[in-house]
């Protein structure tokens, strides 16, 4: 059965220390795909034929490569396990997802959607309502939000433990992000007094990844950032982006001044190299304005 060879799969990644998320959704879909056609095997054509229901190309890619790399693994097992061809969808250049800078505005409106949601008189409106605004506030990953337990929430900031590189840091936050994370955990423990994770369901539990995001897309449809389903539109992750892109507006606009800032905004974002951290800038009116005055200053002093 491809599900037996799939849970194998999975395992081995996992077990050398891959997160193997999306990776692990994807292939779920693609076996329950292929078994609705009565499939034992991976077949080509019907990795093929997955991967173009995808809505866009570069979702039809991955979806083609992730296939792929699963079925060369289970070939190695059993010949009859088939491998699409890697460009049988066309080859095409990587492309960087252009990311969305939020404004304060916007950040303002999903936050209060959040809050809005139902049921009343549960603990799920203040716990999203939290968690978006926490990441907004600090640029931390999902998956580290989501990993956060009480005893990481310290007088110095929060402990990130599980982070994607395995290495531990701690997040100074502002007093006010604090004063949100105390209003929460006052409400929280009244309902989940024993539970260790910092943000929990209305089960209990924390919250999966992926119904975090798919709520995040849904919220953002309702006020309006994002078209229909399957269109493209600002993702929860932008708001890493945004952060990283806000806090460099607030920087003095000097050379010393911008590297050192930098160097600090990738640590606190937890990047193994600097470098990672400029692939989360992205050029807004008032980056470009900051740089319009500092060419200006430099071709004044040029010319004295």
């Amino acid at each position: 059965m491809l599900s037996d060879d799939l849970a194998r799969y999975v395992a081995l990644h996992e077990a050398l220390g891959f997160k193997f998320r999306t990776q692990r959704l994807l292939l779920r879909m693609f076996v329950a795909y292929a078994e609705r056609h009565e499939d034992n095997l991976i077949k080509s054509d019907r990795a093929i034929a997955w991967a173009i229901e995808a809505p866009s190309p570069e979702q039809r890619r991955n979806r083609l490569l992730t296939v792929r790399r699963f079925a060369i693994a289970m070939h190695a097992e059993d010949p009859g396990h088939e491998a699409p061809a890697a460009d049988a969808l066309g080859r095409g250049l990587f492309r960087r997802t252009q990311p969305y800078i939020y404004s304060v505005e916007e950040i303002g409106r999903l936050m209060a959607a959040a809050v809005s949601l139902g049921p009343a008189g549960t603990l799920r409106p203040l716990t999203y309502f939290t968690l978006f605004g926490l990441l907004a506030a600090t640029g931390m990953r999902i998956s580290e939000a989501l990993a956060l337990r009480l005893g990481d929430v310290t007088e110095d900031g929060l402990i990130i433990n599980n982070t994607k590189f395995k290495k531990s840091r701690l997040i100074p936050i502002h007093i006010t992000t604090r004063a949100a994370i105390d209003r929460y955990l006052s409400a929280r423990s009244l309902i989940f007094a024993n539970t260790a994770a910092l943000f929990v369901s209305n089960a209990g539990t924390p919250p999966r990844y992926d119904t975090v995001s798919a709520l995040f897309r849904q919220i953002s449809r309702k006020i309006g950032l994002r078209g229909a389903p399957g269109q493209p539109g600002p993702r929860i992750h932008d708001l890493r982006h945004s952060f990283a892109v806000r806090s460099l507006e607030q920087c003095p606009c000097n050379d010393a001044a911008v590297s050192r800032h930098v160097l600090a905004l990738s640590t606190y974002l937890g990047h193994a190299h600097v470098s990672d951290t400029y692939w989360y800038l992205q050029a807004t009116p008032g980056l470009m304005a900051q740089i319009a005055e500092a060419g200006e200053t430099f071709g004044k002093a040029g010319a004295e």
